[in-house]
């Protein structure tokens, strides 16, 4: 998919299709008032009609509209001037791109950007590269026929290298998750890091069983050892700032399938579980964009891989695992298998001294129910941090929800045999306990734990984005390197 900058006017310029945003509450415009010019009031009357009212996230389309070049021109509804942000942006655009896509076309002009600048540019052409990629990868007769040709109006050309890269992050973590378990598996999907590496000049660390073995990461091996799949660690370093600049570490849950173990889950319950490596997937999509957008900071993403099957091998519950931090962690179900995944992993990441820890992971149904499928839940050790964290997260349109971290959380995961078990005493709470649970591995470094089990997978379509796999995280985190490059 190619940008490019366009300077011809909406009723000149020869497209498919034209998308033009609509300002709720306020005169037309702009595109908005030559494209009435050229229809000869047509916007005006739709608008006097109530049949169209800026309202955010609306769609208008009209057919081969008079006195214009197109074949089509796209109404987006942006709401109030005043409320656009970032989010706006991203979903407006995105709308667009998803309605167009439904057949394949040539030139799509877009004239949204008018006042916007920076950021709003971005995230507006970063959606529209993701709202047009489907998950129909491997059917034959595609839904979704990402845009080959978009022109962008008053963007240059760094708003569009930002926003390309940007949504390459994104569509990259989306296609990792949409992928079958068949062929994203740990030793697979570390090769698709190491390719990401070697593009966007990344050094990376990939450890093999061999490795994790003789670093006694125990309780990550446990989880992997049901799988003919060996597990893996992938281990991303980018260096944009000083050596003497501690950096940001990021961890991703990656568990390739989870079948839930010998607490096998229900077939409903395991239709979707392609997508439990979502929190991997968003580290490496974030690591990818963050060194190519050569932000000017450190940072070192994390991914645990490993696949969580049954077999004569398998762990089992009443297990007692030794972690790599010399924890011993009694195994009680087999399918909270993620928090023993980020244990490890999270013990691994001290070792680089990093200044602050976010970790991302589909951990809990838990959250799900406490939050809903388009909020994740973040829990912290660090006020300050959470803060930062959450004030990305909102920037770019992704919502996080802050759940307490109280002590008597911590008296759930006792256990009468060793250190700490892996699940809380019955359901209640449960997104918490994890979290919890995840606590014991960060020795006190500032903390963030995001559990994305929610808004990672979209069991059904967004006006803005097709189902299966939503990238969730990377434009979080993205946010997150950028602010500390500040």
């Amino acid at each position: 998919m190619a940008v490019t900058a366009i300077q011809d006017g909406v009723a000149t310029i020869q497209a498919d299709a034209v998308v033009v945003g609509i300002y709720a509450d306020e005169p037309l415009s702009g595109a908005a008032e030559a494209l009435n010019r050229a229809t000869q009031g047509l916007l005006t009357k739709l608008l006097e009609s109530k049949d169209l009212s800026g309202k955010r996230g609306e769609v208008v389309t009209l057919f081969a509209p008079p006195g214009t070049q197109a074949k089509q021109a796209t109404l987006i509804g942006l709401g109030a001037r005043a409320t656009v942000d970032r989010s706006t942006a991203f979903r407006s655009a995105a709308i667009a791109a998803k309605a167009l896509a439904g057949k394949e076309r040539g030139l799509v002009a877009f004239y949204l950007g008018e006042g916007w600048s920076g950021e709003l540019l971005e995230s507006g052409i970063c959606g529209s590269l993701v709202g047009c990629v489907g998950q129909d990868l491997y059917r034959a007769k595609k839904n979704r026929f990402p845009l080959a040709q978009l022109g962008w109006a008053n963007a240059s050309a760094d708003d569009i290298r930002r926003g390309e890269i940007l949504a390459g992050g994104v569509n990259l973590a989306r296609r990792l998750v949409n992928e079958p378990a068949g062929d994203i598996y740990p030793e697979s999907f570390a090769n698709e890091a190491v390719s990401v590496a070697e593009s966007s000049g990344l050094s990376i660390e990939v450890w093999d069983r061999a490795r994790l073995e003789a670093e006694r990461c125990g309780s990550l091996l446990a989880v992997g050892k049901g799988s003919d799949r060996d597990s893996r660690l992938v281990i991303l370093k980018y260096q944009g700032a000083a050596d003497s600049v501690a950096p940001i570490a990021f961890v991703g849950k990656g568990v390739t399938f989870d079948s839930g173990g010998l607490s096998i889950k229900p077939t409903d319950g395991m239709k979707t579980m392609k997508c439990d490596m979502a929190g991997a997937a968003a580290v490496l999509g974030a690591m990818q964009t963050i060194a190519q957008l050569q932000l000017p900071v450190n940072v070192i993403g994390f991914c645990g891989l490993v696949e969580n099957m049954l077999g004569g091998s398998a762990f089992k519950l009443g297990d007692v695992l030794r972690a790599r931090s010399g924890k011993t962690i009694e195994v009680l179900n087999t399918d909270a298998e993620g928090r023993l995944v980020l244990g490890d992993v999270l013990d691994v990441a001290l070792q680089s001294q990093p200044a602050k820890i976010v970790d991302l992971a589909t951990l809990t149904g838990a959250c799900v129910v406490a939050l809903g499928t388009d909020i994740a839940g973040l829990m912290t050790n660090d006020q300050a941090w959470a803060d930062e964290v959450k004030a990305s997260g909102d920037a770019v349109g992704e919502p996080l929800w802050q759940l307490p971290m109280y002590p008597e959380f911590s008296e759930q995961i006792r256990s009468e045999v060793a250190d700490i078990k892996n699940t809380g005493d019955g359901r209640w709470g449960g997104a918490i306990t994890a979290a919890k649970f995840l606590e014991e591995f960060v020795a006190g470094k500032p903390w963030v734990h995001l559990d994305i089990a929610g808004p990672a997978f979209l069991d059904g379509q967004k006006p803005w984005l097709d189902a299966g796999g939503s990238g969730f995280g990377v434009r979080t985190l993205v946010e997150i390197a950028r602010r500390a490059a500040k």
